[in-house]
């Protein structure tokens, strides 16, 4: 049976996630990071509160496939908030090369990943349910053969995408979403208080072995009844 998810209903939980984040770099280890809106106050914070990323392995979950200096680069977002304001920077960073072509681009993080481990996710939740680059109802989340994947994006920007599939996903020996705003708010009660299904993918989550951990806002938890 799936555990049911841990719902932490928080004042900041950018503060939260990126202490939670600081604490793991400094026991090492396979860090796995996500893009969006939400997280770059938790980079920023986790810089400040641990600067030496020396023994970690940096990985991202998905990417836009741009290049590492546009914008929408969820390689971009880290760097900035995080990566350039370490005193030391993580020992190994798998940057998902958005400038290749799509496919190309899944199989070098496919290749990457083996026999690697990863201790702590970190992920965000779309409006539509999706996470990840893994949208309502693509073929991309039947991939259960390869660690990565590659497939055209459900909502803007509308650019092809690069990510880890979902039994990738799930492998992590922990599993946190940072989601903020009450445009979230319906998907939160979709991805985890209704049923586990391919039209929520982010619901598909609460399959891993282990219990997931999801750091609100109120705004984001207002229709869950515990705001």
């Amino acid at each position: 049976m799936p555990q049911p998810p841990d719902l932490r209903v928080v004042d900041d939980p950018a503060e939260e996630v990126g202490r939670l984040i600081a604490e793991q770099a400094g026991r090492a280890g396979s860090i796995v990071l996500t893009g969006g809106t939400s997280p770059g106050r938790a980079y920023e914070r986790a810089a400040e509160l641990q600067p030496d990323w020396s023994p970690v392995t940096l990985w991202w979950g998905d990417e836009r496939c741009v290049p590492p200096d546009d914008d929408r680069s969820n390689y971009k977002l880290a760097r900035t908030t995080l990566v350039d304001r370490l005193a030391e920077p993580p020992g190994e960073v798998h940057r998902i090369r958005g400038e290749l072509q799509p496919a190309d681009a899944a199989g070098e993080l496919d290749k990457a990943l083996e026999d690697a481990e990863l201790d702590l996710l970190l992920l965000g939740l779309g409006p539509d349910g999706h996470v990840a680059s893994l949208f309502p109802g693509t073929p991309q989340l039947d991939v259960e053969d390869r660690r990565a994947t590659s497939g055209p994006a459900g909502l803007e920007p509308l650019v092809e995408r690069v990510t880890m599939t979902m039994p990738t996903l799930r492998s992590a020996q922990r599993i946190v979403f940072l989601i903020t705003g009450a445009s979230k708010a319906d998907a939160v009660v979709r991805a985890f208080v209704g049923e586990i299904g391919r039209d929520v993918p982010a619901s598909l989550l609460r399959l891993a072995p282990v219990r997931v951990e999801v750091f609100l806002d109120r705004a984001a938890a207002s229709k869950l009844g515990t705001g």
